[in-house]
């Protein structure tokens, strides 16, 4: 491969992550509130939010590879696992390696659910929420088509999508926090009576 198709293709296995990790934000957050997508289960939604997560992820590593075989920048092995020490724009690419390093714990932690646990493996998948705004930043600061039309578009999208998702997600805690208060008291005054 030439570098130029290197380029292309670590730009666009870049923006295909972004397209695809934040559907996988959306699915759950849907999942989160026990979503019914139109003409799935619920099920279907578990399992749509895993099978894309496993094909973001694919698309992760592609873009990695692309970027470290890619001759034109030396981007090493551990630039990419390890954060922040990088010769070629340290901050930018360290912002990708912290993103990558929490997206493997939520994916192996994912894997082992069954022997970790379901509260050890939430805890951990929380790091979800952060490994997304973090990759985000990675590619506004590092992408070379930052500021195309079509890049500016596809991240506004991506961003709206994602913060009106969090909001019903917040909106839908607040009413669950209000309701739980009110039930415990109307559960103890059935008991007293």
């Amino acid at each position: 491969m030439t570098s130029e198709t290197l380029w292309y293709a670590n730009r666009a296995t870049g923006a295909v992550c972004l397209a695809l990790f934040t559907a996988v934000v959306l699915l759950g957050i849907a999942v989160r509130l026990r979503t019914r997508l139109p003409g799935l289960p619920r099920f279907g939604t578990v399992s749509l939010h895993r099978t894309l997560s496993l094909s973001a992820t694919a698309f992760l590593a592609l873009h990695i590879v692309f970027a470290v075989i890619d001759g034109y920048v030396d981007i090493t092995v551990v630039d990419v696992l390890v954060p922040f020490v990088s010769d070629y724009q340290p901050l930018w690419l360290g912002l990708g390696t912290v993103a990558l390093d929490l997206t493997l714990a939520v994916l192996v932690t994912s894997l082992l659910r069954p022997r970790i646990g379901h509260r050890t493996w939430r805890a951990v998948h929380w790091l979800a929420y952060a490994s997304w705004p973090v990759a985000l930043v990675h590619g506004i600061g590092i992408g070379t088509d930052t500021g195309t039309d079509w890049m500016t578009w596809l991240t506004v999208a991506c961003v709206a999508t994602v913060i009106a998702a969090f909001a019903t997600r917040l909106a839908h805690a607040a009413r669950a926090a209000r309701r739980t208060p009110a039930a415990l008291l109307r559960t103890a005054e059935g008991v007293r009576s």
